[in-house]
């Protein structure tokens, strides 16, 4: 891989977390809003608390966002895979230069 390939990996990669922050900021401040107005408006809705409904759903929308950028997928993906490989020969190694030898 080139180092111009790997730069628009990384360039896409961090456009990938990004988006997702910007959607968990759009989450918490439309979802402020609706409490906001639900409750300012409580007495008027006979007391019905409904802003837990969108909380919800759009809750739900942004967990799926949230695995498909840094979940299920990412995590058991053939990158994933390769470091806990080299994680564990690593561990292997440093073992086995721990132990003193046998004469």
């Amino acid at each position: 891989m080139t180092e111009l390939e790997e730069y628009q990996k990384a360039k896409d990669r961090v456009q990938e977390i990004k988006g997702f922050y910007a959607h968990t900021a759009m989450y918490v401040l439309a979802n402020v809003a609706l409490i906001v107005l639900n409750l300012a408006t409580l007495r008027k809705s006979d007391g019905l608390i409904w802003f837990v409904w969108p909380l919800i759903g759009w809750g739900v929308v942004l967990a799926v966002h949230a695995i498909s950028v840094f979940g299920i997928g990412r995590f058991l993906c053939k990158e994933w895979e390769e470091r806990q490989i080299q994680q564990e020969l690593d561990r292997r190694h440093a073992q086995s230069e721990d132990r003193p030898t046998v004469p």
